[in-house]
């Protein structure tokens, strides 16, 4: 997966608690296991009408936010069933980024999982944040993984906290199969001396 270390653009406030991952990306884009493509079906109920054109209120619709590449959550985000279709349609609509105060766990865990970083923060900077991603084209954040911390287009910092685990997996862009490639050489020596060993196996 692709490396993240700085991330600068813009955010787009979603004034929503307790986004459910079927308003993420709703039951019938789960047909594929394909992870490109899903980004137009990412939350489509809310961004299209029932005759499939765009919602003008919806604030991925709007100009100023179409190609955000974070997003400023509720809280409680990606609640509800355990579809990894969610990231896969945040990452292929262009967020790299996901900002609440809490986050369910499944949801939390395949964010990392597929390149994109979920920050939890308290609900006091969650406002500072949010009130940033209010003003539009100028909603401007700058989330610098290795420092810790997002900068606000006045110059604010917020502090987060992360496990060093994962961010090491996201700074060196590994997931499960890249974190078992990186010990491949190893693999292939435990093999090879257990088939000299054990060749009757």
């Amino acid at each position: 997966m692709d490396k993240f270390t700085t991330l600068t653009g813009v955010a787009a406030p979603l004034e929503i608690d307790n986004v459910d991952t079927d308003m993420i990306i709703p039951k019938q884009y789960l047909k594929t296991i394909k992870r490109t493509g899903l980004g137009a079906g990412l939350f489509s109920e809310m961004r299209y009408a029932d005759d499939g054109s765009p919602n003008p209120d919806f604030v991925l619709n709007k100009p100023a936010y179409s190609k955000a590449r974070i997003l400023v959550a509720g809280d409680n985000f990606g609640c509800g069933s355990s579809r990894e279709h969610a990231p896969w349609a945040l990452l292929d609509f262009g967020i790299r980024c996901v900002i609440s105060t809490d986050f369910a766990d499944i949801f939390y865990n395949n964010c990392f999982k597929n390149g994109i970083l979920p920050i939890k923060v308290s609900p006091e900077d969650l406002e500072k944040l949010m009130d940033d991603a209010r003003r539009g084209a100028n909603a401007t954040l700058t989330v610098d993984l290795l420092a810790q911390e997002i900068k606000g287009p006045d110059g604010g910092t917020v502090r987060f906290e992360i496990d060093a685990f994962r961010k090491h997996c996201l700074i060196e862009g590994l997931d499960d199969i890249g974190l078992t490639m990186v010990e491949a050489g190893a693999i292939k020596s435990f093999e090879s001396n257990a088939a000299s060993a054990r060749p009757w196996n």
